[in-house]
């Protein structure tokens, strides 16, 4: 039997063909006859097209143009709602909506031609901001503005209030995010009577497959996606892709050749998908001794101009929005609204970076009007086991806030630091502070999501013993090959380098979801195990191999059994663990089959003469069932914090007129290494019955805690009110003025 693997920083699978430059991105394929695509874009945020004119003395008869009148009927992306035309016909609803499409077999002068089409339009009035939306005054969506909404009510929270003994109120705002994968978005097609094939880079193959089918009314098998190697995605290559690929099989359609459209980096950041704004007010009533007894929480989100996965990203947030704290009276009112921007979509805890930024600063707020401790606060409403959150779900696994607070306080000095800094920074113009937040983030899709997915992984045995996993799971740089590739040689007790895993190809493998939601390793990856052992009971049952046979024994069994029957496969499809069950309809239940649990902290100091906040150390605390691979599991949290510093102190997305205004990697500010502090990372085991030998989620998590940690630090080193996130040195400024006003007057 191969030494076990689950658990050992094996190498990963992909990482001698990156490291040698052998991986093979889009914008490294070509074909014969291959032509260049570029988009031409909106204007303005909103109005009517009155024409299209082809200037500059280009030679455009050279030229495979398309408009909205080559798109087949009803020309829309499909996704949830189907709001969303592939090309702009009539009325533009953003800014940088696609409206024309150029190819070209000169990539250069097809970057002049975009620049020579002009777009005539009346312009109409747009929403541009939450509160133009919120009020109605325009209607630019269905008949409210409202793309989705839900409702989360337990107990009777007015009365509730009405009896606390005390009440605090906060409003707190999330910018935009810009996903900075390392590649941008890009796909190759070629189309003809057979079909359409694509190849990009992408998360979810069977997304961008439903999309063509639906755009080109096609069946199925008429159909291939293929994923070639991505750079990285954060889940802004969950949804867009689609989009991109029609747009390439239209041009590939038109001119009978084979079509890249890859964006640069200008185009990527301007017009695809950003991480949700949003806006959270809270009214929180205590009991006398520091109790939670009610929580009244609105939660909404700038959707854009169309609904996208506006719906997913709500629901994600509204179920985290309580956090991880018990409360007998809790009403969550999520509202996702319609704007003149280009669309939000995914992004990298889609919805509970949100709510739970809004839910951790507030709770320090509450700490502070009660006159308790922000840790002793905490300690006195966490979940544990056994009890019912707030929308219904009984906490069936262990659930040991305390404990990790515990450690994640002593780990970070917490104490002793709070305490030397509250002493010092009477006597210094750079104020120190210590924060921290803890919380929680479900694995897999929310409620019914995964029952609806009914996802399906197929292994098969070759004669010589090497095992092929077949998936839709992408791998974008977390580790999907790797994991999958353990957690098969463990489970049949073979060798690492007698596994494969397929590239995701829709003609090859089977739709296993998409590669979102923190689901791969704890859903996908259990059906691996599932299908590895359903392949080694066929042996068994064959006669060819004993009870918990391996190694030798299992190479000798494939090539008998494929010798004598054929091929060696077999397939596992989702059930849901006992017990789990979502009410669609009364919004409650069951959310997640699990939930990953932290505290993270973090020491800051903020210069009173520039107002730079610096991060001075960070740790990150967290339990996620079984740790599969030491190294890339805490690269995964050490990758999710440096991007959450960005959230939480960089990343403003500047909107002009609807339009992101610092769309450059020069004007807007990532966090670069010499900006990161120490990232420490530390887990806690505690192995979930339901996934691969014991794991759950974990891609997700880092992104929720970072933000409200260090602005509960700067509060702690400065006094300031923090609400809003970017915190940027000129609005912890504004903020800090603000409130000196306020204690003049």
């Amino acid at each position: 039997m191969a030494a076990p693997v689950v658990g050992r920083a094996v190498p990963r699978k992909e990482g001698r063909s990156k490291v040698t430059g052998q991986a093979r991105y889009v914008d490294d394929l070509t074909m014969p006859g291959l032509l260049h695509g570029v988009t031409v874009r909106s204007p303005v945020p909103r109005g009517r097209i009155r024409g299209i004119r082809f200037e500059g003395g280009l030679p455009w008869d050279e030229f495979t143009i398309v408009t909205a009148r080559d798109v087949p009927a009803p020309n829309r992306i499909a996704l949830i709602l189907n709001d969303q035309p592939c090309l702009a016909d009539d009325v533009i609803n953003h800014a940088e909506e696609p409206v024309v499409l150029l190819a070209h077999a000169d990539r250069g002068l097809a970057e002049r031609a975009r620049q020579s089409v002009a777009i005539d339009v009346d312009p109409l009035p747009a929403v541009l901001s939450l509160d133009e939306s919120l009020s109605g005054r325009e209607v630019i969506w269905g008949t409210d503005n409202v793309f989705k909404s839900y409702l989360v009510n337990s107990g009777d929270v007015d009365a509730a209030l009405a009896a606390a003994d005390i009440v605090v109120e906060g409003e707190y705002e999330t910018g935009a995010q810009e996903q900075l994968y390392i590649e941008p978005q890009g796909m190759i097609s070629m189309a003809d009577a057979e079909g359409i094939t694509v190849w990009g880079s992408l998360q979810c193959p069977y997304y961008v497959h439903k999309a063509l089918t639906t755009l080109f009314s096609l069946p199925a098998g008429r159909v291939r996606v293929v994923q070639t190697e991505t750079g990285g995605g954060f889940g802004g290559k969950e949804e867009y892709p689609s989009h991109i690929a029609a747009h390439a099989a239209l041009l590939a359609m038109k001119s009978g050749r084979p079509v890249k459209l890859v964006y640069d980096r200008a185009e990527d950041m301007v017009a695809t998908t950003k991480r949700h704004p949003s806006r959270t007010r809270h009214r929180t009533g205590l009991s006398h001794d520091g109790r939670l007894v009610a929580m009244d929480i609105d939660f909404v989100l700038d959707g854009g101009a169309y609904c996208t996965l506006s719906p997913v990203v709500l629901s994600r947030g509204t179920l985290h929005a309580a956090g991880p704290y018990y409360c007998p009276n809790v009403r969550i009112r999520g509202r996702a609204m319609a704007t003149s921007t280009p669309p939000h979509g995914a992004f990298r805890g889609f919805g509970a970076p949100q709510s739970l930024f809004a839910l951790e600063r507030h709770m320090d707020v509450v700490a502070a009007r009660a006159g308790l401790a922000p840790d002793d606060l905490r300690r006195r409403n966490f979940i544990v086991q056994g009890q019912t959150s707030a929308i219904g779900q009984v906490m069936r696994e262990p659930v040991e806030m305390d404990a990790l607070l515990d450690r994640a306080l002593a780990l970070s000095g917490y104490h002793r630091k709070r305490e030397t800094f509250d002493r010092a920074n009477g006597h210094s113009p750079v104020k120190q502070g210590i924060g921290f937040a803890s919380f929680l983030h479900g694995a897999g899709f929310t409620g019914s999501g995964e029952v609806h997915l009914a996802s399906v992984v197929d292994v098969e045995a070759t004669a010589d013993g090497h095992v092929r996993v077949l998936a839709a799971s992408t791998e974008i740089g977390q580790g999907t090959n790797t994991i999958f590739a353990q957690i098969i040689a463990d489970t049949l007790g073979i060798g690492y380098d007698q596994v494969e895993v397929a590239q995701p190809d829709t003609a090859n493998v089977p739709d296993s979801g998409p590669t979102v939601a923190s689901r791969t390793a704890m859903v996908v990856g259990k059906l691996v195990e599932t299908a590895a052992r359903t392949l080694q009971q066929t042996l068994v049952d064959a006669g060819l191999l004993g009870a918990g046979g391996t190694g030798d024994a299992f190479i000798h069994a494939c090539r008998t059994y494929i010798g004598t029957h054929g091929a060696l496969r077999a397939r596992s499809i989702y059930s849901p663990p006992p017990g789990v069950q979502w009410d669609d309809e009364a919004y409650r239940g069951d959310a997640y089959g699990a939930f990953a649990w932290a505290v993270y902290v973090a020491a800051v100091s903020v210069d009173t003469a520039t107002w730079e906040t610096r991060i001075d150390d960070f740790v990150a605390l967290q339990e996620i069932g079984r740790v599969l691979h030491p190294v890339l599991a805490a690269g995964q949290i050490e990758g999710g914090v440096a991007q959450a510093i960005g959230y939480a102190l960089l990343e403003e997305v500047i909107w002009r007129n609807g339009r992101m205004a610092n769309g450059q990697m020069t004007n807007y500010i990532m966090p670069t290494s010499m900006d990161l502090p120490p990232i420490r990372v530390f887990f806690e085991e505690r192995p979930y019955a339901h996934g691969p030998f014991g794991a759950k989620g974990i891609g997700e998590l880092p992104m929720d805690g970072v933000a409200p940690a260090i602005a509960n630090a700067i509060a702690h080193a400065t006094g300031a009110a923090v609400s809003k996130i970017p915190i940027t040195p000129e609005s912890l400024m504004a903020t800090i003025d603000r409130q000196l006003e306020a204690a003049r007057v």
